[in-house]
């Protein structure tokens, strides 16, 4: 498949048929996005492929309790769990246990432990370079060295037909996620990814222009090009 063609097509798919993704293609998948670039070579992603029905219910328990948290945010007009304008994290009076305990059905993630392929993605952190450390703000740099390897799988997995998304809900149970899964405390929980056979591909993905995000010398300076 063409780059310019994959980039412009890899958008998120939440609903897949009921084709199998057997372990030679999660392995080709592997195998491709497994160049992703990170600090210093460091390559700090782990990957679980999820299989165990058993362990597939579990985790899309967990993942229910960090939507529902999410979609609360949603309901309420705010963007989950953002810094606010001073870059300072967030500080959102929404309750969080109500959150948890209040239901609010999803197609997608209620029947996460039905999607082809589950793969949760780990950082282990003693490998990332987290240069905005200290700064008065929300950290962000350090997802540099895992997020690009989570956006070759999508890319990757595009290659093989495939159709995925890249989820964070289970950031939101790390805790209990990691006992699940058998982190130990220098992996942090990155993403989940679900992959499959998308029922609809997408063709044309709606995106901002590039003038619209793209400036030169300062913020306030001209648009590029």
């Amino acid at each position: 498949m063409e780059l310019d063609l994959v980039m412009r097509t890899t958008g998120a798919a939440r609903a897949f048929t009921d084709a199998p993704v057997d372990d030679a293609t999660i392995s080709r998948v592997l195998e491709r996005a497994r160049f992703a670039p990170s600090g210093g070579n460091r390559q700090p992603w782990r990957v679980i492929v999820i299989e165990d029905p058993q362990q597939r219910r579990k985790l899309r328990d967990l993942v229910v309790l960090g939507w529902r948290e999410y979609a609360a945010f949603i309901e309420a007009g705010e963007v989950p769990f953002a810094p606010g304008p001073d870059g300072l994290p967030n500080r959102s009076e929404i309750d969080l246990e109500v959150a948890r305990a209040t239901a609010r059905p999803s197609s997608f993630v209620d029947d996460l432990d039905q999607v082809p392929a589950l793969l949760v993605i780990g950082a282990h952190l003693p490998s990332l370079a987290v240069l905005d450390w200290g700064l008065q703000r929300q950290s962000i740099i350090g997802g540099a060295s895992v997020y690009p390897f989570v956006q070759n799988l999508l890319l990757s997995a595009h290659e093989e037909g495939l159709g995925g998304v890249i989820t964070s809900f289970l950031a939101r149970q790390e805790a209990a996620a990691s006992d699940l899964l058998g982190f130990p405390p220098e992996i942090g929980i990155a993403a989940v990814v679900a992959l499959g056979v998308p029922e609809k591909f997408p063709t044309r993905l709606t995106r901002r222009p590039v003038e619209e995000f793209t400036t030169i010398d300062r913020l306030d300076g001209p648009p590029f090009p």
